[in-house]
């Protein structure tokens, strides 16, 4: 009974005597340190105070400089976590804006391009005082045993059958159907295409033919004609169809057989729709755009030029031929 009552009052008084501990420390401490600011004050830079500081300083400078050596990358990384959320919606931003931009340029440079397209067709109207429609490709052929292109240009717009019809640099074909809004054009690599057409340079005139390869040929010049690689060919104007002088192509090859009568041309054209969009359909020919009684004389010369060679040399083939090339220019005549 003695022990427990002991131990029941000792049990507080030791509670209390580290309680009475703890505060009467805080109030040492805060006594201490309001007595040595006074006195750092009232001794200035100069005092003992200051030279202890000074030297704690000293000791505890580098220990704080490793410290913000070591904090730099983790301060790095902070702000690249902290700032990741904001570049992935710049990104973001970014990319979006890119593709706008990609699309406006692409649309701008097909503007362009149609614009030139425009601009040289203008200038082939005026250089040849065409009377034409401007008409645009919507399609090409159907069938693989043709070579056609449709035009968005029918008889509602004036256009017929038999109407020529030309890129900027040169003539792609034929209108040889027509319904109300739109019609076929048959291009010159067709095998049943044939237009009258002639040497820029010499003035020899033939028949220039499609094939079902597509190759054109210029047919019907005779061998005492010069045609030379790199002649360009333009349309003659025989028959009243195609305006005189227009662009058709360039001689790539000539081949001149022993014995025969006329020279195996070999001709690329100027113009192909896979490079074209816009085209001129010429509606009337000018009296100045037809062929001249010249041009028709210097025709029938080289054909009585070939009848007459074949009939010396007594070639029976040329001369079909011959007889050939004066229904071909009848018929040119009768277009």
């Amino acid at each position: 009974m003695r022990y427990s009552g002991l131990g029941r009052a000792g049990g507080p008084a030791l509670g209390n005597n580290s309680n009475n501990g703890g505060g009467a420390r805080l109030i040492v401490c805060c006594t201490a340190s309001v007595v040595l600011f006074t006195a750092s004050c009232r001794m200035g830079s100069s005092g003992p105070l200051e030279a202890v500081r000074a030297a704690f300083q000293s000791v505890t400078t580098p220990v704080c400089y490793i410290g913000a050596v070591i904090s730099v990358p983790f301060q790095g990384l902070g702000n690249i976590f902290a700032n990741l959320t904001t570049d992935q919606e710049t990104l973001s931003e970014l990319k979006q804006l890119n593709a706008e931009l990609q699309a406006r340029n692409t649309e701008l440079e097909e503007s362009e391009q149609t614009a030139k397209r425009l601009q040289d067709l203008l200038g082939l109207q005026d250089s040849y005082s065409l009377q034409s429609k401007g008409a645009r490709i919507i399609s090409g052929s159907v069938d693989s045993w043709t070579s056609t292109v449709t035009i968005n240009l029918g008889s509602v717009s004036g256009v017929g059958v038999g109407m020529p019809v030309t890129a900027s640099n040169g003539v792609i074909g034929q209108v040889i159907e027509s319904s109300a809004t739109t019609s076929t054009v048959r291009l010159l690599s067709d095998e049943n295409s044939s237009v009258s057409a002639m040497i820029q340079s010499t003035r020899a005139q033939g028949m220039l033919n499609g094939s079902a390869t597509g190759q054109l040929s210029l047919d019907l010049i005779t061998t005492d004609q010069t045609v030379s690689v790199g002649d360009v060919v333009v349309t003659s104007g025989l028959g009243g169809v195609f305006p005189k002088g227009l662009p058709l192509g360039r001689v790539t090859n000539v081949e001149k057989t022993p014995g025969a009568l006329y020279l195996q041309v070999s001709v690329e054209a100027f113009a192909g729709t896979e490079n074209f969009e816009e085209v001129l359909v010429i509606t009337s020919l000018t009296e100045e755009q037809q062929a001249s009684a010249e041009d028709i004389q210097e025709a029938d010369s080289q054909e009585t030029s070939a009848a007459k060679a074949s009939a010396e040399t007594g070639n029976t083939e040329d001369s079909s031929d011959s007889e050939d090339s004066d229904t071909i220019y009848d018929d040119a005549q009768a277009e």
